[in-house]
């Protein structure tokens, strides 16, 4: 019987969408979203984050200003309940789609052999 893993990737979206974890990640950011002090913390909390990484990924080098307002940020938002409960929920779907990779990636670990065994 022919898989059609186009389909199987859908089913598994949806899914997703239909998780505790999602459910819960979807409320938690739609709380945020709706409290203006919070959402502006949040959006820049992101933005710094953003902008880290994309230094990261060119290889530039981060000052060590941006290292201090990058963790001022986090300690902020660490503080604020809204968000700290965000970022625990968005920590648990990274989790679980880190685990549903791993899962979706064995034939190939099986297959070409896993160094990490």
């Amino acid at each position: 019987m022919t898989v059609n893993l186009h389909d199987t990737a859908y089913d598994l979206e949806k899914a997703l969408r239909q998780s505790e974890e999602y459910s819960r990640l979807k409320g938690l950011y739609d709380e945020v979203n709706a409290d203006a002090s919070a959402k502006k913390m949040f959006d820049n909390f992101r933005d710094i984050q953003l902008k880290l990484q994309e230094k990261q990924m060119n290889g530039e080098d981060i000052s060590q200003e941006e290292v201090e307002q990058a963790q001022k940020s986090v300690a902020l938002v660490q503080q604020h309940e809204k968000i700290s409960n965000l970022m625990e929920a968005e920590q648990r779907m990274s989790m679980l789609i880190a685990e549903l990779n791993k899962i979706i990636m064995r034939p190939l670990e099986e297959l070409y052999g896993n160094p990490e065994s």
